[in-house]
This record gives C-alpha cells, sequence and structure tokens, in this order.
C-alpha cells in the first residue's frame, strides 16, 4: 500500500513540476500506471556478399601404379617311375601230421563153470541071504533063510569142470591221426611299376606396373559468398503512453520455478509457468524485470553467474516466443538479498535454503 501510495505521490508531483509532461489522463485514486514505449518495429533481411571470387586452379596427379603378382614357371612338369612292391599274404596251410590208424586189444578167452558126473563103479549083482524067517521052527542058523541075487548100482562121482565159452581174440581199436598248420607267404599282386606325374614348380613374382600415367585436373573453385543478417527499420517507435497494471505486479512477484541443482535450463514445468504468468502481462505491451536469487552455499561469484544465467533464461524464453527484447530486462543477484538468515556458515535445512531459491519478476517503466 506504501509503494502504490508512492506511486501516486509521486504521479502528483510529476503533475506540478512538469505540467508539459504527458501523464496518465483522469487517473483513479489507488490505480497503479507504468509508462509504455512504443517499440521500434524491425525486420531481419539477408543480404549475400560474395566474400571471394570464384577462380580456376589446376591440380597435377601423379601417375598410378599397381602391384601385381605373376605366377612364374621355375621347373617344367615331368614323369618318374617308381616300383610298386608286391603284396603278399600270409596263408595258414593245414598238413596231416599223424594218419589215423587202429591198435589191437586183446580179448581173452572167456570161460564157464560146469560139472560132469563119472561112473566109477558099473552096476553089479550079488548074492545075499535073508534074515531068517521069524516064523523057523529050526534051530539052525542056516535054516529058513533064502539067498537072493541082488542087483548092485553102479556108483558115480559128481566132477565140477571148466568149460571155454569163447576162445582168444583180438578187437581193433582206431587211433585218430591229427593236422597241424604252417605259414605260407603268397603273393596276391604280383610287382608293377607306374609312373608317377611330377608337377611343375612355379614361383610368385612381384612387379610394379603403370595403372594410370600422370595426369592434371582443372578445378573451378566456386565463388564465397556469406549471408548477413541485417535490420531493417519498418516502423519508428517511442510514441509513450499509460496503461495501468494491478499495483502487486510494479512489486517482486514469485515466478515459482524449480531450477535444478547448478543449472540455468528451463525444465517444460518451468515453461508452462512462464507461459501462463508472464505471457499474459507482456501482451499488453508493458515492461518487466526478471530477477533471479540464490542460496549462501558455493561461491559468490558462481552464484552471481548463476543467477544471471537463470534470470537471462526467462528473458531467452520470452523472446522466443515473440516478446520483444525492449520489453526485458534480467539481473541476477546471486547471494546478495537473502530473505532469511541462511548466510555462509550458518546451519539451515533444505527448506530455509529453497526460500533464497526464487526467481521474481516485476512491471517497469519503459
Amino acid at each position: 500500500m506504501k509503494n502504490q501510495l508512492f506511486l501516486i505521490g509521486a504521479i502528483a508531483l510529476a503533475v506540478q513540476t512538469l505540467s508539459a509532461q504527458d501523464l496518465p489522463q483522469n487517473p483513479e485514486p489507488g490505480k497503479c500506471y507504468v509508462r509504455c514505449k512504443t517499440p521500434d518495429v524491425w525486420k531481419n533481411e539477408d543480404v549475400t556478399v560474395e566474400i571471394a571470387p570464384a577462380y580456376k586452379k589446376i591440380v597435377t596427379h601423379p601417375a598410378v601404379y599397381k602391384t601385381v603378382t605373376e605366377s612364374v614357371l621355375v621347373k617344367e612338369a615331368g614323369k618318374r617311375l617308381e616300383i610298386v612292391p608286391a603284396v603278399w599274404e600270409d596263408k595258414v596251410i593245414t598238413y596231416k601230421a599223424k594218419e589215423d590208424a587202429n591198435k589191437l586189444k586183446v580179448v581173452p578167452a572167456s570161460f564157464t563153470s560146469d560139472s560132469e558126473t563119472i561112473e566109477t563103479k558099473a552096476a553089479s549083482a550079488r548074492w545075499e541071504m535073508s534074515e531068517k524067517a521069524p516064523d523057523c521052527e529050526s534051530s539052525d542058523p542056516n535054516d529058513c533063510r533064502y539067498w537072493c541075487y541082488k542087483p548092485l548100482p553102479a556108483s558115480y562121482e559128481t566132477i565140477p569142470v571148466t568149460k571155454l565159452t569163447s576162445d582168444a581174440s583180438t578187437e581193433k581199436i582206431p587211433v585218430e591221426g591229427f593236422d597241424k598248420t604252417y605259414t605260407r607267404k603268397v603273393m596276391t599282386t604280383p610287382p608293377t611299376v607306374r609312373e608317377i606325374e611330377i608337377p611343375a614348380v612355379y614361383k610368385e613374382v612381384t612387379k610394379t606396373v603403370l595403372e594410370k600415367d600422370a595426369w592434371q585436373e582443372e578445378i573451378t573453385v566456386p565463388a564465397k559468398y556469406k549471408t548477413v543478417t541485417k535490420e531493417v527499420l519498418v516502423s519508428k517507435g517511442g510514441l509513450t503512453s499509460w496503461k495501468e497494471v494491478e499495483c502487486k505486479l510494479v512489486e517482486n512477484t514469485p515466478l515459482p520455478i524449480n531450477w535444478n541443482l547448478g543449472s540455468a535450463t528451463l525444465t517444460a514445468g518451468a515453461k508452462r509457468i512462464i507461459d501462463a504468468r508472464l505471457l499474459p502481462i507482456l501482451k499488453d505491451g508493458v515492461a518487466v524485470a526478471i530477477e533471479s536469487h540464490t542460496d549462501s552455499r558455493g561461491t559468490k561469484e558462481s552464484n552471481q553467474s548463476l543467477s544471471e544465467r537463470r534470470a537471462q533464461s526467462v528473458v531467452n524464453y520470452l523472446i522466443s516466443k515473440g516478446v520483444n527484447p525492449s520489453q526485458l530486462t534480467a539481473n541476477g543477484y546471486g547471494e546478495s538479498r537473502l530473505t532469511n538468515r541462511c548466510s555462509d556458515g550458518v546451519s539451515c535445512t533444505e527448506r530455509e535454503h529453497a526460500a533464497n531459491r526464487r526467481t521474481t519478476f516485476r512491471v517497469i517503466n519503459q
């Protein structure tokens, strides 16, 4: 609010002291105004300038040789005779080492036991007196007896005898002979003579032959041209006008860009933030100051350079989107404008350091 009142007071003071100066017409209390300058309109034209003329130069080329390898005869082909020896093989011969024969076996005589009865006394007869009859009344012992001529049988004796069953004989028993073997060398292929071709002998020799004689070539060197881009003024600017802006835009407004550590390259997300926050304001023709800051970590020199590069990256991106460079100012302040206590040597959290790594913008007079 103090800044707004100061801006309005400054405008009123300027009206009193410089009545001839062009000021906003009918300004409203509590409103903020900035001076906008109509920019010069330029266009780029390409101009082609000949910086070196065309000319001819002669280039000589030396003779071209090539190395060839040639096969030459150093010994003619011939023949030689070679005796092919006979081919022998071992053949096993079987012969009768002992012929078949017989041997005689004696079969002894065989006997059987028998008996033979011999009459040792021939049959005969003799007179014998009978016994006295029991009813004989004579006392004479010779009485009442009679003589009988009784036969006497023959006497026999049995004698054991041995009888011949079969007489002694011989029996033939075959005796088999046996074979033996011996090895004999047998010629299967007789010796022969064959001719063997002896190939010719060649040798590789290397020769250098002319492939192309020396020759010249005329080369036209084209002229060299350089295209220079020059800016041509289409319309003269310089006219000023006042534009009403939101009073908060004349103060530093955070641009919530998340810079990668040590990098000044805009990410896709950062570009979307710039498109949404800055482009609509710049299309009204106002001028904007881009300011970038770092935390205290690192050297002051490197932080100063990093902040300047980050501010310039935003400016370059806006120019690529068609914003006139005269509307843009880039400033880097490194670690010189910390928002908290996190200076060199002070232990702070990452969140506290992040509060110092910021990029802001504000609307300014042209």
